[in-house]
């Protein structure tokens, strides 16, 4: 029997018509309804004409989140008075309630994805919901863009709707095609909002770091909320680690404490999803912050932390984030708590603070690994997405980093058209890397095998497995807990999807990349006093072949896509000569990966997983200060085999050695007094003239020409120690303008030394690399000389010297000197130099280099 009562109690009901008036008008439509009104309920069920009388249609609920499918199902079943499985039903990875009478089926994004790649139209179903818009899961993202897609050329009739409590609804108008926006007013029940930040600072979060400190300011306002409030507590954590460790600070209180995520066995979410005859604790991540009503429910603790996917594109390593949550996630976590009854909401921050925070989250198509979305985009024939309707184009650098895996794994071609491999891939629902180990793996082991190992690898099993990949695979064969029994299921689903075809999976496009071995597989080394399972490694080097890794001692490891990695300091595969890494993160700031999960290997498994990486060629290169020539084998950065190269290629010497003289300088030729003065006179004419005259006072300018003026002497040269041959000097001359003719007046507009009136020829300093050029003499050879000598019609900068030798003033204007600066130079010098002639008037004197003596004879 239909629960009127309730379903009359839904502040939603009031924009329903509003609904049903745009979808009949525009065909879609945006929903914004505020926590707890029944959008997720109501709107469904009207819609499908299972209540208020409307035609019967068939519709599709897209939830992000198995546990929001199942409760939404159980919850519109319940306002109908059934069981689900009647005219409401749900379907979720591994899991499929639905029966002849099903009229509203709720799944989630990834099976919906899934079915529209099966079947384009959605042959049956005459409305889609998407529920939960605003969290901008990527498979969501995804789903709505198809189906707009559907829209456009095969169903315009296909009506769709975008749901959410915080969306940005004119963003999403735009993309569902200038679709109405309508909203629905109110809330079930006022949520009183009281601010509890921490009374001292705690540090931000870091990489995946939460301060203890800030995990144990929640526990206590928790603590604050069950004695200040009724009725049950629901406290948002960003991730399991800080859910165990504030419920361990939770003892003693008077309340059950359950546990909530999306590890959590299904019998833990069905308890808390359902009515209790005592006060609970619920401490849960994002999963409860969309779609579930929890019964009982008065009071949302909010960390104000959530936790985002990151991916480190260089590295082939992804991470998950500790981040601030956003404003509309505050939003919908604050709306828990008015469902049933007036409520509160703590929040563990400042006020002040909160105006600073995103509005809204990251959409993952931003951040994400999009490996998997590129494969589906391939798969609907649009391998750069360019043509799909998306809030947010995806990064063109992810994209990229996506082709190049999906080549490698043999999902697409070169140019981006999905394979037949391809398709097979985007069927199985896994991420392409492990679709490939699957395949790959099944025919090398059998499909059993080799599912039950990706199972393990597709959803990390928890910490206390270890970081043993066999190991943790025995600990879930034998284990009773929830992750134990969500792997079973996952690895017999696997089985079945690669079972009929299993014995072809290692042929054709995926022998291109790297199909799986059809000889026995090596042992590797024992881990822990088991023996090695070879299967561990295989399937983990075929889903990551880049990961493949050497050990270099003391628990490190080199990974092929050259990264550094290290075990931790307990774990039993330090001593394992080489690695298959399934989990890795690099913690911020560190040049190492952290190694998570991996499996003992050995070098003939790992050469034919990561067989695209293998090469076997010549290596020139300058290396510690000297050319290294060898012929080396190489794993993408592991190095195999070398041997050294007696005939190395001559145009890789060259190149090498052009290396070593932009590392070390052009300091690494001869050069001679004669060859840095001839430099320096040419940077002064470059600097002065500019024209034909080279720039030599830079070496990456000199570099660039090094065919004008290091040849034929560079290509003859086989190591350091020829360069040191060269003769600088020489080279440099070839770079003289000798096509014009100024070549010839070197000497002229930059002479070597100037003539002075003592009848010296002085040597011109041009070293300055800005300056004018410096002539140094001493002050007596230039009695009588009125004018500074001039070069290249630069005057000098003359450098007077003591008959000593020693500077006694410095001019660029002797005339000015010899009025003024002379009389005190001479007053100062006369009385220490008293053999040398020191003239009244030293514009008449006689220019000498003499002494007065020598003068006198």
């Amino acid at each position: 029997m239909i629960r009127t009562a309730a379903l009359d109690a839904l502040p939603v009901r009031e924009a329903v018509p509003a609904l049903v008036s745009a979808l009949d008008d525009h065909g879609t439509a945006v929903l914004c309804a505020p926590p707890g009104t029944g959008k997720t309920t109501l709107v469904p069920l009207v819609l499908a004409g299972l209540v208020g009388g409307g035609p019967r249609r068939r519709v599709v609920v897209a939830e992000p989140r198995r546990i929001a499918a199942r409760a939404a199902a159980r919850r519109m079943a319940w306002l109908l008075g059934e069981q689900v499985g009647g005219a409401v039903g749900f379907t979720v990875r591994g899991e499929r309630v639905v029966g002849p009478d099903t009229v509203v089926e709720v799944v989630t994004t990834g099976v919906l994805l899934q079915r529209l790649q099966r079947d384009q139209e959605l042959t049956g179903v005459d409305v889609v919901i998407l529920d939960e818009c605003h969290e901008r899961h990527l498979d969501a993202d995804t789903v709505a863009a198809f189906l707009l897609d559907v829209r456009e050329t095969l169903r315009p009739e296909l009506k769709l709707v975008a749901a959410s409590a915080t969306t940005d609804s004119a963003g999403w108008a735009r993309v569902l095609g200038g679709a109405p926006v309508v909203e629905a007013a109110g809330v079930s029940y006022p949520v009183e909002t009281v601010w509890a930040p921490p009374a001292r600072p705690v540090r931000p979060p870091h990489g995946m770091r939460v301060d203890p400190a800030q995990l144990t300011h929640v526990a206590s306002v928790v603590r604050r909320a069950l004695a200040e409030r009724d009725g049950d507590v629901l406290c948002f954590l960003p991730g399991v680690g800080e859910i165990a460790r504030v419920a361990g600070q939770l003892g003693g209180v008077d309340a059950e404490v359950l546990q909530i995520h999306g590890r959590a066995p299904a019998a833990v979410q069905d308890a808390a999803l359902s009515v209790a005859d005592h006060r609970r604790v619920i401490l849960s991540t994002a999963v409860a912050e969309s779609s579930l009503t929890v019964p009982g429910v008065r009071v949302v603790v909010d960390s104000g932390l959530a936790r985002e996917p990151r991916v480190d594109h260089a590295r082939g390593l992804g991470a998950l984030a500790t981040v601030r949550a956003s404003r509309a996630a505050g939003r919908q976590r604050a709306g828990r708590a008015g469902r049933e009854a007036p409520g509160a909401v703590y929040r563990c921050w400042a006020e002040a603070e909160d105006g600073r925070l995103a509005a809204f989250p990251a959409p993952e198509i931003r951040i994400a690994d999009l490996a998997q979305f590129a494969l589906q985009a391939a798969c609907w024939g649009d391998p750069d997405a360019a043509g799909l309707a998306l809030l947010d184009p995806p990064p063109a650098g992810a994209m990229a980093a996506a082709r190049e895996v999906l080549v490698a794994v043999g999902a697409v071609d070169p140019a981006g058209g999905v394979t037949a491999r391809g398709r097979r891939m985007a069927r199985l629902g896994l991420h392409p890397r492990l679709a490939r180990a699957l395949l790959d793996g099944s025919a090398a082991l059998g499909a059993r095998r080799a599912a039950e190992m990706v199972a393990l690898i597709s959803e990390e099993p928890p910490r206390e497995y270890g970081d043993d990949l066999a190991g943790a695979w025995r600990q879930a064969r034998a284990g009773g807990d929830g992750y134990a029994a969500r792997w079973r299921a996952e690895a017999r689903r696997l089985e079945r999807a690669v079972s009929p075809a299993g014995r072809t999976a290692g042929t054709g496009a995926g022998a291109a990349a790297g199909a799986a071995p059809r000889t026995p597989l090596g042992c590797g080394t024992a881990a822990g006093g088991h023996p090695p399972d070879p299967a561990a490694g295989l399937v983990a080097a075929l889903a990551f072949p880049e990961r493949v890794a050497k050990a270099r001692g003391e628990g490190a490891f080199l990974m092929a896509n050259g990264t550094a990695a290290q075990l931790g300091d307990g774990s039993r595969l330090r001593s394992a000569p080489w690695l298959a890494i399934a989990v890795a993160d690099r913690p911020p700031h560190s040049a190492s990966a952290r190694v998570r999960l991996a499996a003992v290997l050995d070098e003939d498994t790992a050469r034919v997983a990561a067989g695209h990486l293998l090469t076997d060629g010549e290596e020139v290169h300058w290396e510690d200060g000297d050319l290294v020539a060898r012929a080396a084998e190489r794993l993408g950065a592991i190095e195999l085999a070398v041997r050294p190269l007696r005939t190395p290629d001559p145009v890789l010497v060259r190149a090498a050695l052009l290396d070593g003289l932009r590392a070390e300088g052009l300091g690494l030729l001869r050069w001679s007094p004669d060859a840095l003065t001839l430099r320096a006179r040419l940077a002064f004419l470059h600097r002065t003239l500019g024209g034909g005259w080279p720039d030599v006072a830079d070496d990456r300018a000199l570099l660039e020409r090094a065919d004008d003026w290091l040849e034929p002497e560079l290509s003859r040269a086989r190591r350091r120690a020829d360069l040191g041959r060269i003769d600088a000097g020489q080279a440099l001359n070839r770079l003289l303008p000798w096509a014009t003719g100024e070549a010839v007046r070197l000497d002229e507009l930059a002479p070597e030394r100037l003539e002075v009136p003592s009848g010296s020829r002085i040597r011109v300093d041009y070293s300055a690399e800005h300056g004018s050029p410096v002539l140094a003499v001493k002050l007596q050879e230039l009695f009588g000389l009125a004018e500074t000598p001039r070069v290249a019609g630069v005057p000098v900068l003359v450098h007077l010297l003591s008959p000593a030798g020693r500077p006694a003033a410095v001019t660029a204007d002797l005339a000015s000197f010899w009025q003024s600066g002379y009389r005190a130079v001479r007053a100062e010098l006369r009385g220490r130099y008293p053999k040398h002639p020191w003239p009244e008037d030293p514009a008449t004197a006689e220019p000498t280099r003499h002494t007065n003596a020598r003068l006198r004879r």
